[in-house]
């Protein structure tokens, strides 16, 4: 019985350490958990002044195309050398030449009746002067004498059978001028289709020019476009602004100025737009222009279209606008503070804010799923961020 009480209580003392031992042991110690913090880019911000500019693009035209038609009819005795596909002319250059010889022999038909007519007219007047002596023989005043004894209506027809006579001379003149075919405008032969040798009748065409004083592009504005222009109803303040062609000659790419000539003044009924037109002097380099490469018609071009000047805005990218035109800072303590901003125009990369930040503010740029406001910010910025037209990158 001994023996029992003796293993018993070593069990029951063991038991009694156990519990203590668990009881007065000291709490381990808990490590914190980390704070959860997203991961941002973000730009210093800085108050400037900034250029908007329009895109647009459009095909080069020629100010004038001309389909050349004959007014006469003959053989074609003499073709101009600037007269083939490419050729390049002045004004009053001759281009072609017909046979005169019908219209000269026509001409002397008219200038012969006009002799005749004239020798009729003078014979007339005679008779006339002599109808009138002998009416002053009957002592009785001119006043009364019958317009026939006069002979009056002689007279007039015979003044009429002479005008009639000069003007055919004239018409005749006119359609032998015509058998030399002369160009009314500095252009190009974009088609020819007649030669030497050719008998071409009245109406028939003989060739297509276009005009190269100057060529204009139409370029087609969206509402949008528009928002980020002004000065569109003034013709003085539509010359004033410059525009920036761009585009590919022999594989190299290449830009001109251009100046903006006019506003169609309409809306086009499919795609909803407006059309400016923008026009380019001397495009082929032959007046003296220092032009090293031709801006040809036909090409298409690439306009950047200079707009409003907006004063102390702030530029950022479209990513760091939030749904509601607002946008999130970066506070002192690398917390999320989303505040609201006024949008005073916008382009395809860009918002322009003209209220609701300061300078030096600290923006995300990064595209935030769901932003709350205090949300903990890790920023992973490159290590030497640029200042750009206003914004840190």
């Amino acid at each position: 019985m001994k023996d029992k009480f003796v293993a018993i209580g070593v069990v029951l003392a063991s038991l009694f350490l156990a519990v203590m031992m668990n009881v007065l042991q000291p709490d381990a110690e808990k490590a914190s958990e980390p704070e959860a913090a997203i991961a941002v880019k973000t730009a210093i911000v800085k108050k400037a002044q900034l250029a908007m500019h329009v895109e647009s693009q459009g095909i080069v035209a020629p100010r004038t195309r001309t389909r050349i038609i004959s007014e006469v009819s003959g053989l074609v005795l003499d073709v101009a050398d600037a007269f083939v596909v490419g050729g390049t002319f002045k004004s009053g250059d001759m281009l072609l030449k017909l046979d005169p010889t019908d219209y000269e022999v026509a001409l002397q038909r008219a200038k012969a009746k006009v002799i005749s007519f004239k020798a009729l007219m003078e014979l007339e007047n005679a008779r006339s002067v002599q109808a009138e002596k002998e009416w002053g023989m009957t002592g009785r005043p001119t006043s009364e004498a019958p317009l026939l004894a006069l002979r009056r209506p002689y007279l007039l027809e015979a003044e009429a059978n002479l005008l009639q006579a000069k003007a055919e001379v004239r018409q005749a003149e006119i359609k032998l001028s015509k058998t030399i075919i002369r160009a009314s405008y500095a252009g190009m032969v974009s088609q020819k289709l007649a030669d030497i040798g050719q008998f071409v009748t009245m109406g028939t065409a003989i060739g297509e020019t276009f005009a190269i004083d100057f060529v204009e592009i139409r370029l087609p504005l969206s509402e949008k476009d528009l928002t980020m222009m002004d000065g569109l109803s003034s013709q003085a303040e539509l010359r004033q602004k410059q525009i920036t062609l761009t585009g590919t000659v022999d594989g190299i790419v290449t830009s001109w100025l251009a100046t903006l000539a006019r506003s169609e003044g309409v809306v086009d009924e499919l795609n909803r737009s407006q059309y400016i037109v923008a026009r380019v002097a001397d495009p082929y380099g032959l007046s003296g222009s220092e032009r090293n490469v031709p801006l040809r018609v036909g090409t298409f071009v690439k306009a950047s279209i200079q707009g409003k000047v907006l004063k102390d805005v702030f530029k950022v990218p479209r990513s760091a606008l939030l749904e509601g035109s607002r946008i999130g800072l970066v506070d002192d303590q690398a917390l999320l503070k989303i505040i609201p901003v006024e949008v005073a125009s916008t382009d395809d990369n860009h918002y322009y804010i003209s209220e609701g930040l300061q300078d030096g503010h600290q923006i995300v740029t990064s595209a935030l799923g769901t932003p709350i406001e205090g949300l903990k910010l890790r920023i992973k910025n490159d290590p030497s961020p640029v200042l750009i037209d206003g914004l840190a990158q």
